[in-house]
């Protein structure tokens, strides 16, 4: 047990460098909310619901996170600050980090599986301070959500996230093999899809005026190419 306590807090180091020692580590509320949740959650499975619900209650009240004893979680998973609320039926893999103020909310069920209201989050799942993802959809694995990115449809294994509502974005290839992207967000313009689009619109627009330019200079040079026969309305001006 001790042995699994300290690979969990070197977990949290490596992915937040603020901390100076695993004891002030043990400090984090999301390593509170984590351990109050395990005992919630056992009572959940034995039906014991208001005593389930008590214990996240002052779980709430002490860190900030509401985490719903019928919640499924993995191994290593860390909230970095507080703030943040997961649903009943969402299930979140192994080594998942959730920024501040995100929330796995549910929605009406439209894919067919009755009683899943909530996301699943894959392993090594990253998700930005302020986003939200709703519904019963699934994130696949080391996928990152920017902040503030609202997801409400499947998102791709590796995939990057980011705006409202939630688009997959291109990234560099030396950000995409990073083991660990802060906040799950990108912090590069050229990253922004719409300003992708805008950039490719504008060398196709660069691309047509230079082509109509060579078309106008042709024209203009058949135009006065001593030889050529005069063009017939050129012919009426004169007459």
């Amino acid at each position: 047990m001790l042995r699994n306590l300290i690979a969990y807090l070197d977990s949290v180091k490596s992915r937040d460098p603020a901390p100076r020692s695993r004891a002030e580590i043990m400090l984090y509320p999301g390593v509170w909310s984590l351990a109050f949740h395990r005992v919630a959650h056992r009572l959940y499975n034995a039906r014991l619901y208001f005593l389930a619900r008590a214990i996240n209650h002052l779980s709430r009240f002490l860190t900030g996170n509401d985490i719903h004893p019928g919640a499924k979680i993995g191994k290593r998973f860390f909230i970095d600050h507080g703030f943040t609320v997961i649903g009943e039926t969402a299930e979140i893999g192994d080594d998942v980090t959730l920024y501040q103020n995100v929330t796995l909310g549910g929605t009406d069920p439209a894919n067919g599986i009755a009683g899943k209201r909530h996301p699943t989050l894959s392993d090594g799942v990253i998700v930005g301070s302020g986003a939200q993802v709703l519904g019963p959809i699934h994130v696949g694995p080391r996928a990152r959500i920017g902040a503030n990115a609202v997801v409400t449809r499947e998102v791709p294994e590796g995939a990057t996230m980011v705006g409202i509502p939630a688009r997959q974005m291109l990234v560099d290839v030396t950000a995409y093999q990073r083991e660990f992207l802060p906040y799950g967000t990108p912090c590069s313009d050229c990253y922004d899809p719409e300003k992708q689009k805008l950039e490719l619109l504008q060398c196709e627009v660069q691309q047509l005026q230079k082509r109509l330019a060579e078309l106008m200079q042709e024209r203009d040079a058949r135009s006065v190419a001593p030889g050529e026969d005069v063009p017939l309305f050129q012919e009426r001006g004169r007459a």
